[in-house]
């Protein structure tokens, strides 16, 4: 049975939702197995010993890179019709909410979908964490953080279209992006096999990681151009998806419709789970002496304002819209960890524990 007759005799919304849980389980499998963590990874530089958590997340981002290229190549993806690109967005939205981001999740000792991954291990710590991060998102979208999430919106907005696409306004498409996407696999092959030369399970973790995000961005694709309905070409995103199935949860009035984000953030949850039952990993941990509650409850709020006014989070703007070569979705990309880089610096300096 082909796409086509799968959405004929199941609907674009209950397809969306499938491909999307088996897209999730995937990435929270992958994730976990291989300790993915751009927390990690921006503290490893920050360290000067960029090791063995920045060579997983770098072979993630050029994995990740390297197959939306190919989609683009094969004209499985037209990145012009996603909403990193086709819509309006926002440079000041970009900046701003990357570096709210990127404090938010030093505080949380996590971005958002590493929250959801450790969560998925029985950290109770990052449970609560990414609830607060779900509340957090929904005030920013339609709540009473709104007012403000729109003010700095709009401080420096930008225009769909042509504009928002870094390959043409540097002149280099076609070719720049698959170039410099293999260009960033290499160089993430590279730092692995440094780092662990000898762990191919580890390397095949990280390339999943990185392959789900092409994954999302093929599925919705194939799905839009079958559907006679209008459908979302997306990928990975976890701060939307949180809102959503927070609305699920607390009213049955209000529950959204099923989509890819609707099977996303459920199945990467058990993936995690399943992936620490194979490892061994699974342990329930809650907030001990040292832990800061006051830390983890302000970095959530962070996060989910900076998600929402960036347009998305580490995963959801800046590996999936940066995999397209959307302007926002780097400028995001960069202000996270600038962000997250000066709060930890800070950290270091004032003697708090990171």
């Amino acid at each position: 049975m082909n796409l086509a007759s799968l959405i004929e005799a199941w609907g674009d919304a209950h397809v969306l939702a499938a491909g999307g849980a088996l897209i999730g389980l995937l990435f929270g499998f992958s994730a976990q197995r291989s300790r993915f963590c751009a927390r990690a990874a921006v503290q490893e530089c920050c360290d000067g010993m960029a090791a063995d958590r920045f060579s997983v997340w770098w072979l993630a981002l050029g994995s990740a890179f390297v197959g939306t290229q190919l989609l683009v190549l094969g004209g499985a993806l037209d990145p012009a019709k996603s909403r990193f690109i086709a819509n309006p967005g926002s440079i000041s939205g970009a900046v701003l909410g990357g570096l709210l981001f990127g404090i938010g999740m030093i505080l949380t000792r996590g971005c958002a979908s590493r929250l959801l991954i450790l969560s998925g291990t029985g950290n109770l710590r990052a449970l609560l964490s990414g609830l607060v991060f779900a509340v957090t998102v929904q005030a920013s979208i339609a709540g009473w953080l709104a007012p403000v999430r729109q003010y700095l919106h709009q401080l420096w907005p930008v225009d769909g279209g042509p504009v928002r696409d870094l390959q043409t306004l540097s002149g280099t498409a076609p070719w720049g992006g698959p170039l410099l996407a293999m260009m960033a696999m290499l160089t993430g092959l590279y730092f692995f096999w440094r780092q662990h030369n000898g762990r191919p399970m580890l390397a095949l973790g990280a390339i999943g990681t990185g392959a789900s995000i092409a994954a999302g961005w093929g599925f919705t694709h194939a799905v839009a151009s079958q559907s006679f309905e209008p459908v979302s070409i997306t990928s990975l995103s976890f701060s939307g998806p949180s809102a959503e199935w927070l609305m699920r949860v607390l009213s049955s009035a209000a529950v959204p419709g099923l989509g890819f984000d609707a099977g996303l953030l459920p199945a990467t949850f058990i993936g995690s789970l399943l992936g620490a039952l194979v490892g061994g990993d699974f342990r329930f941990e809650g907030f001990k002496t040292e832990n800061k509650l006051g830390h983890y409850l302000v970095g959530a709020i962070l996060m989910g304002f900076g998600a929402v006014l960036a347009g998305g989070c580490t995963v959801g703007a800046g590996m999936s819209g940066g995999a397209i070569f959307a302007l926002t979705a780097w400028l995001t990309l960069i202000s996270i960890w600038l962000g997250a880089a000066a709060s930890l610096r800070l950290h270091k300096a004032m003697g708090w524990p990171v």
